[in-house]
């Protein structure tokens, strides 16, 4: 895959987070991906401080990230 298909390049873990939950709010984003952070006091730096020590989770946060852009309209010029 080279990086211009990648939807996550050049985006941080934070941005990722950030955006989810502006598009699904806590409660659902704790639905689509069962972790305690998201689901018991939900807050960004408790969640990133997780997820940056917890690969198999980050991931899980990345792959529902690049659904969400892909979903995304496309930019016009």
């Amino acid at each position: 895959m080279t990086q211009a298909n990648n939807l996550g390049h050049g985006i941080t873990l934070e941005a990722m987070l950030n955006a989810l939950v502006a598009h699904y709010g806590w409660e659902e984003l704790g639905r689509r991906i069962a972790i305690r952070c998201f689901l018991v006091d939900p807050n960004i730096k408790s969640s990133l401080t997780f997820l940056r020590s917890t690969p198999w989770a980050r991931e899980k946060v990345e792959t529902l990230y690049a659904k969400y852009a892909r979903s995304q309209p496309k930019p016009t010029a």
